[in-house]
């Protein structure tokens, strides 16, 4: 028996759709999708007659006046007013209250109007359509060919072939993708694989088998639930969410049992799982229920409370309000006009319990009134949480958290032993750190135990000391130090040449002042050296912020803490009673870094305002700010250990005694999804946490295996690496053989080989014991089969004349982000070249060159700027004027290029130069590359109607490349 085609899959899949209730109809164009729309449109609102011109006409104004997808989501939840020709009016809904008041059609091979990608016209594999409108769309792969090529389709298709013509494609909320053997699904533009979910049963269970996923996630009833209620509008970044099964699951327990018991509960979500979306949508619709008088959300720190008001009003403006102060909360608790209220566990203690407020407050007593606390598992076994439950009569507390409190962890207060469940009795749903790696929602950790100590306690089989605890020997100034020179000496490695950043927490702040100030003192130390031995040296940035007063906690609290593994609180607001040394200290660190970045914060009345800014750096690390804007390592105490996320920070520096949740916590700084050069979070240990790191991996995995949670060791790659290079070496012996490649097969399978190759070289380089130069392939040979691998690609995606036939190349993911670094960036460069500049002799500064150039080769994003670069060194540096730097002389060669190269290609193209000059102006200033409608004013002559779209998809990709070539970014 051969295997399954995509179209007998296709027409498997669509006859399994028309069994659970979907409509098939034949829309093989636009003008057919927009027939059936209007028909559709006129049955969900009870039209009984065809809409006439002029009415229509209304109609598609409103469907059509919004271009992005976001925009048409909301015109597709919004009711339009419409005026008949008789002059009543009538409110049109789009989608129906209920499963049952929509249509559901399926199509099939939907050509949408002037959809031309790379010279083809595009065709959509299966839509599902929902009162005429495509709101899902399924793209299709046969058994066998890899999942992510039916992604980079739908990613190809949202450039242009999505918005050809009248643009209702745009109405699609969500994609499912299948091989057959696996599905995921993901919202309308999504931009990387790493954000499609697989569906999963309500114990996590991945659901892959396309018959099966058909079954319980595409049927009408579930459709509609996933479009009206489980999609969410980013209204402040303008895109589309859709919430993952076990956020689902969670949501529809807590309403439920708001229905059916007074309990107190909780949901157990890991750390990094999204419990904030949870949260927010579980309040939208727990206050749909018009006995609940109030939902109030409740964090436990005044960060986290701004933190959750912005991702709230983010995901629905105006949907929360946060309180300044607890007037204002008691003024919003008593209000009806929003029933969502946000506020800290400080604040609500204060409404509840000083004597000022208990007049106004006393009416609230007996009301409905659902309180969802985050992380529970912080502030909640105190007074205040007994204050709660005795003033509201008729509360009901919901907690989320990823790190319980168990009887093993459990937090003693005045001889009692606290827990989760005491206070939450029931536990409503899990999806553990286990389930969360599985399913790579959040990524594993790499964990590496350094302090090989000269002692007489016993040591492990690596001879790495186990267990030892001493402050004389941890506070030693010569451990510090190196402890700081071995930092220095990995931290690139870590940080794949610091396109992550990273995080040090360490004991005590008298620990951090010494650990600051022995990083500017080796640094310094290392520029001096390099400038001597004329070689290179980037120092990172490294900043930091502490709280600065008077320690005045009750210390058998702080001991209990600890003892369970809490992370105390620092505050972030400039304390009542200040330590003048510590001030002192923090001051001159503040001053250096407003003077790095041009700010002006203090520690008297803008101490959060630096917090804040602190925060933003690190969480946009390589995202917003320019590479001297930012910070490669964050040195804290307690500070950032909870609450923060930062998808650019992989790694953590631990020099502090870490035990269950807070051991949890610190380490999952690490561990958000971000991309494909990001496969594990790493965690380097400079203290004795084995055992501890075992036993939290133990409690938080709940009787699961959590061999998953922890990366194994380098030898396990390794063998894969020799296994996979033992492939690529098969298949192409040396890399002049790609070039023999003639078949697409071949040339498919030297790709998938190589990009494993490359995963396991990349993944590998992180280890700081590795040895690149013993490894199963020579750093050369690598950089010469990435050449080819590059050149391949290339090839493959140039629009080629008279190209006709699909190529089972074309959606291959090349994933040339394994391929380049992001640490070469101008300011590199520059420093390079001047190296090469002031080389003592002509060997060395040969040497300098090739170091340069094969750095060059080796980063995707500068590959096409290789032979520009290497013309500058042949022809411009031994001509640079006395006086001149390096810098001045390559802003001069690179605008000269840039506009003689610009003028050449509208000469040979036929544009006209201003309307190009605009174009580059724009990406010059925006970042952004053209968009395919962007250039259709540039050709000074049209060409024929026949090759307009192909000679436009031709000159999009020419205009594109041209610019990338030339950018200033570089």
């Amino acid at each position: 028996m051969g295997t399954q085609v995509e179209l007998e899959l296709e027409n498997n899949f669509i006859q399994q759709l028309e069994g659970l209730g979907y409509e098939r109809v034949l829309l093989r164009s636009e003008k057919a999708l927009v027939d059936n729309l209007k028909l559709q449109i006129q049955k969900l609102n009870q039209i009984h007659h065809a809409f006439s011109e002029q009415e229509w006409k209304q109609v598609w104004h409103y469907l059509t006046k919004e271009t992005s997808v976001f925009g048409k989501a909301q015109l597709l939840r919004d009711r339009f007013p419409l005026k008949f020709d008789d002059g009543t009016v009538k409110h049109l809904a789009f989608l129906g209250e209920n499963t049952t008041d929509n249509t559901y059609q399926v199509s099939n091979q939907i050509v949408s109007d002037h959809s031309v990608l790379n010279g083809k016209t595009s065709r959509f594999d299966v839509t599902l359509l929902v009162n005429g409108f495509p709101l899902i769309q399924v793209e299709l792969k046969r058994r066998g060919v890899e999942i992510q090529q039916a992604f980079k389709q739908t990613i190809e298709y949202a450039k242009s072939a999505y918005k050809a013509g009248d643009g209702l494609f745009g109405y699609i909320q969500f994609f499912v993708i299948s091989n057959g053997v696996n599905c995921l699904y993901y919202a309308n533009g999504t931009k990387n694989i790493e954000f499609a979910f697989p569906w999963a049963d309500v114990n996590n269970k991945n659901i892959n088998d396309l018959t099966e996923f058909t079954k319980v996630f595409l049927n009408p009833k579930h459709a509609f639930k996933m479009l009206s209620k489980y999609i969410v509008l980013h209204h402040s970044d303008q895109f589309l969410m859709i919430l993952r099964p076990y956020q689902i699951y969670a949501i529809e327990r807590m309403v439920e049992h708001v229905k059916t018991s007074k309990e107190n509960a909780y949901i157990w979500h890991t750390t990094g799982s999204g419990k904030t979306l949870t949260s927010f949508k579980a309040s939208q619709l727990l206050i749909k229920n018009h006995e609940i008088r109030r939902v109030v959300f409740v964090v436990d720190r005044k960060d986290l409370d701004e933190q959750t008001y912005t991702e709230f009003n983010a995901y629905r403006e105006g949907s929360v309000d946060s309180t300044n102060n607890t007037a204002n909360l008691i003024k919003q608790l008593r209000s009806l006009d929003n029933r969502l209220v946000l506020t800290t566990i400080q604040k609500l203690n204060n409404a509840i319990t000083k004597d000022r407020h208990q007049k106004e407050m006393a009416d609230l007593q007996e009301e409905k009134v659902i309180f969802i606390f985050d992380e529970c598992h912080r502030s909640q076994f105190g007074e205040t949480h007994q204050n709660i439950k005795r003033f509201f009569k008729n509360a009901q507390m919901f907690g989320f958290t990823g790190t319980p409190i168990f009887d093993e962890n459990g937090l003693k207060k005045s001889g009692e032993k606290f827990t989760t469940e005491f206070l939450f009795p029931k536990r409503l749903h899990e999806y553990l750190i286990v389930d969360a790696i599985t399913d790579r929602n959040v990524l594993p950790f790499q964990i590496d135990y350094w302090g090989k100590y000269s002692t007489t306690h016993e040591t492990d089989s690596n001879g790495k000391v186990e267990e030892i605890d001493s402050k004389e020997l941890y506070d030693n100034p010569e451990r510090l130090e190196k402890i700081v020179r071995h930092i220095l000496s990995i931290h690139d490695k870590k940080t794949r040449n610091r396109e992550f950043c990273a995080m040090f927490c360490v004991s005590s702040v008298e620990n951090l002042i010494q650990y600051y100030e022995l990083f500017e003192k080796v640094q310094a130390e290392m520029v001096e050296d390099a400038e001597r031995d004329k070689t290179y040296f980037q120092p990172i940035s490294v900043r930091t912020i502490f709280s600065f007063g008077v320690e005045e906690q009750d210390q058998q609290n702080t001991v209990d803490e600890i003892e369970a593994g809490m992370i105390a609180e620092e505050p972030v607001d400039a304390p009542n009673t200040v330590d003048e040394s510590r001030k002192a200290k923090l001051d001159r660190y503040i001053a250096q870094y407003n003077e790095t970045y041009g700010s002006s914060y203090n520690t008297t009345d803008s101490f959060y305002e630096y917090y804040q800014n602190l925060g933003k750096r690190v969480k946009f690390f390589n995202i917003k700010y320019e590479k001297d804007e930012q910070i490669d390592l964050l040195l804290v105490v307690n500070m950032f250990l909870t609450g923060f996320d930062s998808k650019p920070l992989n790694t953590i520096y631990v020099d502090k005694n870490l035990k269950y949740h807070g051991l949890i916590q610190a380490f999952s700084r690490t561990n958000r999804v971000y991309k494909p050069s990001k496969p594990f979070g790493n965690v380097v240990c400079y203290r004795n946490l084995k055992q501890a790191t075992d036993r939290a991996l133990r409690l938080f995995s709940d009787k699961k295996p959590f061999s998953s949670v922890t990366i194994p060791e380098m030898g396990a790659f390794l063998e894969q690496y020799q296994t996979a290079v033992a492939q690529l070496k098969i298949l192409t012996p040396n890399c002049q053989d790609v070039d023999d490649l003639k078949l697409e097969a071949e040339q498919l399978k030297f790709v998938e080989t190589f990009r494993e190759v490359l995963r396991l070289n990349n993944l590998l380089n992180m280890f700081t014991e590795y040895d690149k130069n013993k490894a199963p392939i020579s750093p050369q040979d690598l950089e010469d089969y990435k050449g080819k691998y590059k050149d391949l690609y290339n090839r493959i995606k140039q629009p080629s004349e008279g190209k006709d036939k699909a190529s089972i190349l074309d959606d291959i993911d090349f994933q040339l982000e394994l391929v380049h670094n992001d640490r070469v960036n101008q300011d590199y460069i520059m420093a390079l070249l001047g190296l090469i500049v002031t080389a003592s002799n002509q060997v060395q500064k040969d040497q300098r060159r090739k170091e340069l150039i094969d750095m060059l080769s080796n980063d995707a994003k500068m590959y096409n700027k290789k032979d520009l670069i290497e013309k500058f060194i042949n022809e411009q540096l031994p001509k640079m004027i006395t006086g001149q730097t390096v810098k001045q002389a390559f802003s001069a060669f690179w605008d000269a290029e840039r506009a003689q190269a610009y003028e050449g290609f509208c000469r040979d193209e036929q544009l006209k130069k201003p309307e190009f000059d605009k174009v580059a102006d724009n990406f010059n200033f925006t970042e952004r590359l053209p968009l395919p409608h962007e250039i259709k004013e540039l050709p000074i002559q049209k060409p024929p109607l026949l090759k307009r779209n192909s000679y436009f998809a031709e000159l999009h990709v020419k205009t594109s490349e041209l610019l990338s070539r030339y950018s200033l970014k570089l």
